[in-house]
């Protein structure tokens, strides 16, 4: 019987004590869905870093006609710096490294290094360096980022119609800033024109990145 009313008794407890965690977790939950803001002005100023797990470039081209072929690039790194007083004041660098050309297909990614294409050998990265951002007078959320993307070993000013999703602490507390964006360059501007046009010479890159603010 003694048994029976310990066992009872630390189960009892065990229930308590789970129902705490769980209430603890909630709270903070409801705490941190509260921060969220998808208002570009409450965004807390101060520089970012990209978060390279939740940061990446899809591009797309027609494939001959049959198809739009779709792919990644991985490993992205970035650099931000954010004042929602002063948006014009923002600063992003970029880094693609163009091994990690992901199309899901092991002999086009080997057929992307080379000169055909990428040439990483000679050019091994790919960088976005902003220079103006104009935010839309109409929709704050919204921006329209120039800037100077070097690839191939050429470099021309491309803009990106970028909007801004949320900012707030992430579940493990750090503060972070997302976006995603959108831009359609020409391959054959930064000398990468085989087989073009049969095969797209308008390559669309969408990119999506959550940033995290540095301490």
């Amino acid at each position: 019987m003694l048994n029976r009313r310990l066992l009872v008794r630390a189960s009892a407890a065990a229930a308590l004590g789970l129902t705490l965690i769980a209430g603890g977790v909630i709270a903070q939950s409801a705490v941190a869905q509260a921060a969220i803001t998808q208002n570009p002005a409450e965004v807390e100023a101060g520089t970012y870093k990209l978060d390279p797990a939740h940061g990446k470039i899809t591009w797309s081209l027609k494939h001959m006609g049959f198809s739009t072929y779709y792919g990644q690039f991985d490993n992205v790194s970035a650099d931000l710096t954010l004042d929602p007083a002063n948006p014009s004041a923002t600063t992003l660098t970029a880094t693609v490294p163009l091994a990690d050309v992901a199309p899901n297909n092991d002999a086009l990614k080997a057929h992307l290094q080379t000169p055909d294409f990428f040439n990483t050998a000679e050019f091994p990265t790919a960088t976005f360096k902003a220079t103006s951002v104009t935010v839309d007078r109409e929709d704050s959320s919204k921006a329209a980022v120039v800037g100077d993307l070097t690839l191939h070993g050429v470099t021309r000013p491309v803009t990106l119609a970028v909007r801004f999703n949320q900012a707030g602490p992430f579940m493990d507390g750090a503060y972070r800033v997302g976006f995603d964006g959108e831009t359609t360059i020409r391959r054959s501007d930064f000398g990468i024109d085989k087989y073009a046009p049969v095969l797209g010479d308008d390559v669309t890159l969408h990119i999506e990145g959550e940033f995290v603010k540095q301490s």
